[in-house]
């Protein structure tokens, strides 16, 4: 009865099929006309949501909400809350969800939220190992954790100095394990993860990574100069982490209003309530212009904040006492994301000691490019450390 076939059965694949040619043409040409000028700027607009435009994800093409849901603080709630929170990002329209290996719970809650929902969903994860055995180890319990057959995109997380660059990227290092998970179907594509900027364009002049996530927001900015003009020559994905500068920031409309002026970056803030993934989602659906007000605090908190800020970087090392500099620095930023057992059960408290036992010869700050008062602001990190543990203390007892 093949006569009896109606042709509008078929109008929808065509329509698909054409909606398809036209999106890859325009990114083609968008693309080629961009290396040509020397900027580049995806596709911006395909779907409507309720919570903003999807942006093609550099050389990956695949197609994220603008925001997307960084999964460290759901480490923090009782189970059943952060399983609600994601599923309450899903339904307002969120698809890029970001977590790690290391971040204990947050891969497990994510897998259970997002359960029949596979379709839906960009799945980001990582591994901090430099070993092949462990990085594989790591891989199949990520897969695991979050129930899936493959991941969207599979990081090298943290990769702060060139040494780390050069192992994974060695022949038969930890890239081979990647590449070849990619080439079986379970990872997607391959990205990487830096708090440090020479670090971050190295790695994408390489080419080997399709993305690259690092701190960007209106404190530390670095990245609009020359790490994000990079990625659009080399079509890397650029993933904004740390928007609100690790917690530091309390207004989230400046702050996620500022990443919203860069038309092809996605950023993932870090999110514990529902009520922060509604207040973050009003902020995109509003008017995205920056007013004369909010001009005004951002310079204000620049001053303020931005001279006691520290960026990661780790120009600070080596330190004569073995110090972890900014990870004592940073301290406080941990504190607010991480579960407190967690928190306090890492190597801070170690890292805090060692801060106690300063020289103060200073050669961190001569090196720091920033020109903080590093000294200063470890004494400071000590002084809160130690009134933690003593108020923590009077509490359980």
């Amino acid at each position: 009865m093949t006569g009896d076939v109606k042709p509008d059965l078929f109008k929808p694949v065509i329509n698909s099929i054409s909606k398809f040619i036209c999106v890859t043409i325009y990114s083609l040409v968008n693309y080629n006309i961009g290396l040509m000028i020397g900027q580049y700027y995806p596709l911006e607009i395909i779907e409507k949501g309720q919570v903003t435009e999807k942006i093609r994800l550099g050389k990956t093409n695949v197609m994220v909400t603008r925001v997307g849901f960084g999964g460290i603080p759901i480490q923090r709630p009782m189970e059943d809350e952060a399983v609600a929170i994601v599923k309450r990002c899903l339904k307002l329209g969120i698809n890029y969800f970001d977590t790690a290996n290391s971040y204990t719970t947050s891969e497990e809650r994510i897998g259970k939220a997002i359960k029949n929902q596979r379709e839906n969903v960009i799945l980001a994860t990582k591994s901090a190992s430099r070993n092949h055995i462990e990085l594989t180890n790591n891989l199949q319990f990520s897969l695991k954790r979050l129930g899936v057959d493959y991941i969207d995109l599979y990081q090298f997380h943290g990769v702060n100095d060139f040494k780390s660059l050069d192992v994974i990227l060695e022949p038969g290092g930890p890239m081979s394990v990647v590449v070849e998970a990619k080439a079986k179907g379970l990872v997607k594509h391959i990205g990487i993860t830096s708090h440090q900027i020479d670090v971050a364009k190295k790695a994408v002049a390489t080419n080997q990574f399709e993305t690259i996530m690092f701190p960007f927001n209106f404190i530390a900015s670095e990245a609009k100069e020359e790490l994000i003009p990079l990625c659009r020559k080399h079509d890397v994905g650029f993933i904004a982490m740390k928007p609100l500068a690790g917690g530091l920031v309390d207004n989230a409309t400046i702050a996620i209003k500022y990443i919203l002026q860069f038309p092809d970056i996605i950023t993932i803030p870090g999110i514990e309530k529902i009520t922060e993934v509604e207040e973050i989602i009003k902020i995109t659906e509003g008017p995205l212009k920056m007013t004369q007000t909010e001009e005004l605090e951002m310079s204000y908190i620049r001053e303020t904040v931005g001279s006691h800020f520290c960026h990661r970087c780790d120009y600070c090392q080596p330190c004569s006492m073995d110090i972890p500099i900014s990870a004592v620095m940073t301290g406080k930023s941990f504190y607010k994301r991480l579960p407190q057992e967690r928190f306090f059960s890492t190597f801070f408290g170690t890292a805090i000691e060692k801060a106690a036992n300063c020289c103060d010869c200073g050669e961190c700050e001569k090196r720091c490019p920033y020109h903080l008062p590093i000294r200063e602001m470890m004494k400071e990190q000590v002084a809160w450390y130690r009134d933690l543990i003593k108020n923590n203390k009077r509490l359980s007892s």
